[in-house]
């Protein structure tokens, strides 16, 4: 049992290595990605999203770069209710330009977050790794500025997810709602 169990850490230490390696987009431009874009793809595994995603629908995010390479990110979704569901987080530039920090006072996790590939005027494939209590879980957004991203882009962030191991039934292409006014 010890030995199985140790193989079982050593394979989850592993795949977590290679996650840690995906990089941000090279020539990223933090000024160029500021602006409004809806939340269109959403991928992970954790156990929170199975429970949820039927739930899940399209939202806004408003980007807005910091003039130190900060990143402000204001979230907002339409509620069943027809009540807005919003959130704010501020993340912070690392010395590697595309890839952020930020703490979520809401769900108290750690976020380490890389823009791993980006068309400043059509999308944006975030891959944000989270880590709360010791233990982490892969998230995969894709944002666009239109609500209706071509089936190239849509097939681009199902395969990038894919390939960060999540399961085919946990990637999500967001269906459309009313938007928060």
């Amino acid at each position: 049992m010890p030995t199985t169990m140790l193989g079982m850490l050593g394979v989850l230490l592993c795949v977590l290595a290679v996650r840690a390696d995906v990089m941000p987009q090279a020539d990223f431009d933090v000024q160029k990605i500021g602006g409004t874009w809806y939340l269109v793809g959403f991928a992970t595994n954790a156990d929170w999203f199975v429970s949820h995603k039927a739930d899940m629908k399209m939202g806004m995010a408003t980007l807005t770069p910091q003039p130190n390479g900060d990143l402000e990110m204001d979230y907002s979704s339409l509620k069943p209710d027809g009540s807005c569901w919003t959130m704010n987080h501020l993340a912070k530039r690392t010395d590697i330009p595309g890839k952020f920090v930020y703490r979520s006072q809401r769900w108290g996790n750690d976020n380490d977050m890389r823009v791993v590939d980006v068309k400043y005027d059509e999308y944006s494939l975030l891959h944000t790794i989270k880590t709360k209590a010791g233990s982490s879980n892969i998230l995969n957004k894709l944002y666009s500025r239109t609500q209706d991203p071509s089936k190239a882009v849509l097939d681009k962030f199902t395969q990038f997810s894919l390939e960060q191991g999540i399961l085919a039934e946990n990637i999500a292409i967001l269906p459309k709602t009313g938007l928060c006014s």
